[in-house]
This record gives C-alpha cells, structure tokens and sequence, in this order.
C-alpha cells in the first residue's frame, strides 16, 4: 500500500520530466509549471508529471536556480530519522568498503552522489569537517549531524567534534548565509584547536580545517598522489599549486631526488615547510613562494639543461561555470604547453583539472593542442581520477569532475 503523501506538488515540464527519466535529480526553477503547489525553502515536495504522475520527492530550494533536489524516488519512503540513519550508514560502509584502512582520513558523504544533496563531509581523523551548501540540508542539519556522530561512535570510531565550514559564497545562491564554527554536539565538549594531523599514504600532514582551502586538505587525489610516487624514484621534480605539499611529499616518500614545491600563497608554502619537517623530508623538499604561470616561463629562459625530470599540475578549477569554459582552458593550455617545453625528452608529466565544466573531452583536446605547439609527443602511461570516496554517478555528470593523466614526454 502506498504512503499517504502529504507534501506539495512540485509540477514539471516534459523537460524536467524527461531529465528526472533519465537518472538526473535536478529541478530547474525554469522546469516548473505554474500549477505547482507553493513550496516551503527547505522543506519537502512530490515532484509530478502533468498528469499527475509521481517522480519523486525533494527538497526545496526557493532562492537557487535548481529549485528542488531529488532524495528518493519511492512514494513509499517515510523521511524520517530512520530513513536518514539508513542513508547514512549506507554512505558509511560504502566508504568502509572502498577506503579499507584510508578510511579514516576520507570523504564519508559527496552531495548527490549519496543522495545528501548540497553536503559534504570529510573526515580527518577523529575530527569531521562539513560545508552545507542547500537549504535543504541546513534545515536537517539538527537531525543530520548527532546521527552521523552516532553511527560513527557506535561503530567504535572515535569522534570528537563536527565542524562547519560555510564561509562560501555559493551559499548565497540559497539564501543561506555564510559562517564557521564547530556544531553543538550534546555531551561533547567543544575542542580546543581547529588544526589536527591526519596520515594519508603514510605521510603525515598538519591539517588547518579553520583556514585552509575548501575543508582543509584535498582528499580526492590520494590515489594518484600514490601514482606519482611510483614514478619519482631520482627525479627532480617540481610540484606546482602544491597547497599543503601532498604530492611533494608523495614524490619524496618515493625517492625523488629533489623536490620544489610551489604556491602562490605564503601560507601554504609555510605549511610545505611544516609537514616536511613532520616527515623527515625538509632535506629533498625545498618549498618555493611563487606564482607558476610567471615561474615556468622564467625557467623555460635560463639556460643549461632542463632543470626538472617530473612536473606535476594541480592547479585550482579555473573555471565554475560554462560561461568562463573558453578562458580556463586557454590557461589550462599555457600551464601545460610551458611544463612540455620546460621537461627534457623523456621527462614525465602529471597534469589534472578538477573543474566539472573543463569536461574530459575538452582537456584532453587542450592537451593534444599544447603538446602540439610545444612539438612534443606525450605517452599516456595513466587516465585516473578521483578516488571512490568521492564516487561517481553516471546519471549525475557533475560528480565526475576530477581528470587526472600521467604522461612520458617523447
């Protein structure tokens, strides 16, 4: 028998229909038809057919663009704290699963992809870092969080705090604003600092998750970092956009001979310095204070032979919308094309971009373009991406965002 439905009808066009059809759990506020229900911000609505057929329910958004976000497809579904605890511990032991001992240092909930839309959640140890991004989850928040620090704890999983790290513009487009701080957990006391240290790959890392970028540390790339390494025994290496030197110290935990270690920013080259002194490694990684589209031409110019056997890029998404798609991919080009031209014959290169909108497509045809114009061949040794903690829906293109090649220049 059938739930009794109690939440407003959200209606749509044969578009909205079509793509609802298709797997995609987007509502566009274009898609809705005039004799929709009114919708509460935050709250729960059927989405409908015109004829009236049920689609599946959501959560409403009335200041975005995507006006409701899809959490279940089954008119049977009772949202209620079971049905968020199941998602939950479903999300969880996906990531037990995949992550095996790297769970501890992982992302356990990745927005669509498990079916939370707008949040995110990565864990640092015994620590949980969140950015809530819909007002959908900022409404379950309360009901969200104690359980997800219960499940954890149940499961023998110390966890000492929750904290949130909504100072992002993007939570204007929902009427949200902005802040940080750590959540009111009942019977948990408040910690006492925002910086912990976290092991991926064995290297350890100092972790500010008050301050540094996004949550405080990248955590989709630890497979390919493990990648690199492979490659790095007696290179010389330069490791562009390094933030918090993860590849760095991936290339000199696998015997890079030297390694520079490059960021615009003076407080991530300080933390470069930190957590190669954390590792022993302060004597192979030198951290560098720089701009790299400025560097790489500098280098390009002096002369004697190529300075470095390994280039990594790891540049920040240089593109957020398909509006600026043209400009990012020229700078994706110039980064590439002078890293072709500063590598000797024979020299490898990591290069990536973790933008949804510089499709796999489009960068791959930037590289041919550059690797063209630089008069270089490029031997694909690896295609990777991002790693299963960040997992990737088929029906759902924006959770595939993160390109990542391995390539010999020839």
């Amino acid at each position: 028998m059938k739930q009794e439905r109690s939440y407003p009808r959200a209606v749509v066009t044969s578009k909205g229909e079509r793509a609802i059809q298709g797997g995609h759990p987007w509502v566009y506020a274009a898609e809705l038809l005039p004799q929709s229900d009114p919708l509460e911000n935050g709250g729960l609505a059927d989405v409908v057919t015109q004829g009236g057929k049920y689609l599946g329910t959501g959560l409403v958004s009335l200041s975005s663009k995507i006006r409701v976000r899809l959490i279940s497809r089954n008119a049977n579904d009772r949202f209620d704290r079971a049905f968020w605890e199941r998602r939950l511990r479903y999300a969880i032991d996906y990531r037990r699963t995949v992550m095996g001992e790297q769970f501890c240092c992982c992302r356990l909930i990745f927005g669509e992809a498990d079916q939370f839309p707008g949040l995110t959640v990565d864990r640092f140890g015994e620590m949980l870092v969140t950015q809530t991004l819909s007002a959908g989850m900022e409404a379950l928040k309360p009901l969200i969080f104690p359980l997800l620090y219960q499940v954890l704890t149940e499961a023998g999983e110390r966890i000492t705090g929750i904290y949130e790290r909504n100072d992002v513009g993007i939570r204007a487009l929902e009427g949200l604003t902005e802040g940080k701080g750590f959540f009111p957990l009942d019977g948990v006391p408040v910690p006492e600092s925002t910086r912990t240290v976290i092991t991926e790959n064995g290297i350890r890392y100092r972790v500010d998750f008050e301050n540094g970028q996004k949550t405080g540390f990248f955590l989709d790339q630890k497979y390919n970092r493990q990648a690199v390494a492979e490659l790095a025994a007696g290179k010389r290496v330069l490791d562009c956009f390094t933030h918090t030197g993860s590849f760095a110290l991936n290339a000199a935990r696998g015997g890079a001979a030297a390694v520079t270690a490059v960021d615009v920013s003076r407080t991530a080259v300080e933390m470069v310095r930190e957590n190669a002194a954390l590792n022993g490694l302060s004597q192979v990684v030198t951290p560098l204070e720089a701009d790299i589209f400025d560097l790489l031409p500098r280098l390009e110019k002096e002369p004697g032979p190529a300075p470095y056997d390994l280039i990594i890029l790891d540049p920040p998404a240089f593109t957020k919308s398909r509006k600026t798609v043209e400009s990012a991919m020229r700078g994706y080009k110039e980064l590439n094309y002078r890293a072709m031209k500063l590598l000797p014959r024979g020299g490898y290169l990591a290069t990536c971009s973790c933008s949804h909108f510089a499709t796999g497509e489009l960068f791959e045809r930037m590289l041919r373009s550059a690797a063209r114009d630089a008069a270089v061949e490029l031997r694909q040794i690896a295609a990777r991406q991002q790693s299963p903690d960040h997992p990737i829906l088929w029906n759902v293109p924006e959770t595939n965002y993160l390109k990542f090649y391995l390539f010999q220049v020839v």
